[in-house]
């Protein structure tokens, strides 16, 4: 089943425009995706359809009105009831890609792009579940904060990316950066590729990208990180892939199925038996939520 995603705005033409290129395309093209473009002033005030107003109180500005708002998200939720309805807003929960993951794997969300001074409280107060922001920054509009979402869950929904390994790998995955890559020529001015990633041997690769991707992380977003991992105290990324191991098969053995983190191609590759492969015991240790997410 695709996703569905309905996009109210005041700009239609500012969100179709991405929607026609790279993984979105791909993604409505190949029904994992299905969105939906509603332009507010369809559902205009009057003749000339007002859709903003001034604020009471006084002030610069524009706000949006109540009335296009509110009988758009329930002319939507008529047809099919959304699971979410999240404003962009420069005030919400700063979007991580842990939300993003848990959006992927809803089955519809209506994303309401603000625009001018804001919409509305009382629309905020009656149809808004989740308000979100994409940064610590204005813009113009939600309409680019409702892409980036977009953009951010349309890529975990299962099928999107054909290589569900590099969505495994991601930055923020599992709370690191994501490590330095290269590819051809070995040898660019001068510089060279590190000769550990010439050297086939997988282990010692991964070992190499764990150290990089912790390393970077403590440089640039310390934040990120749990206290032992900013001193250099962090437990080996084998053994943590080891430990988690241990309780992804025992918890398997015993019946149990997790809620994979969706777009990570593990959906269906669980055994109930036997060995679990690596990438298999990064998302469904997450999905199991174990405190600790496993480095791989």
């Amino acid at each position: 089943m695709a996703l569905r995603v309905d996009i109210v705005t005041a700009l239609p033409g500012l969100v179709e425009s991405p929607l026609r290129y790279s993984i979105l395309h791909r993604a409505q093209a190949g029904g994992y995706l299905d969105v939906r473009v509603h332009d507010l002033r369809e559902r205009g005030i009057g003749r000339h359809r007002t859709i903003d107003d001034y604020p009471f109180g006084g002030g610069a500005g524009m706000v949006l009105r109540p009335e296009p708002l509110v009988e758009t998200v329930e002319a939507i939720a008529a047809e099919h009831a959304p699971d979410a309805v999240v404003y962009l807003t420069p005030d919400g929960e700063v979007l991580t890609q842990s939300m993003a993951n848990a959006f992927s794997l809803m089955e519809h969300l209506v994303l309401i792009a603000g625009h001018y001074k804001g919409i509305d409280q009382r629309v905020r107060d009656t149809v808004v579940t989740r308000e979100v922001s994409v940064g610590d920054y204005v813009l113009s509009g939600g309409e680019l904060p409702a892409l980036v979402l977009l953009d951010a869950v349309a890529r975990l929904v299962p099928g999107v990316i054909g290589d569900a390994e590099s969505a495994l790998q991601d930055s923020f995955m599992d709370g690191l950066l994501d490590a330095p890559a290269y590819t051809r020529p070995a040898e660019f001015r001068g510089l060279t590729v590190p000769d550990v990633l010439l050297s086939g041997d997988h282990r010692r690769i991964g070992a190499w990208r764990d150290a990089e991707r912790l390393a970077k992380t403590r440089q640039r977003r310390p934040d990120l990180l749990d206290p032992e991992d900013r001193d250099g105290t962090r437990d080996d990324p084998d053994d943590r892939l080891d430990a988690a191991r241990e309780v992804v098969e025992r918890r398997v053995a015993d019946g149990e199925r997790p809620q994979v983190l969706a777009g990570q191609g593990v959906h269906n590759a669980v055994p109930r038996g036997g060995p679990v492969a690596d990438e298999v015991v990064v998302a469904v240790a997450v999905g199991f939520g174990l405190e600790e997410p496993v480095g791989h």
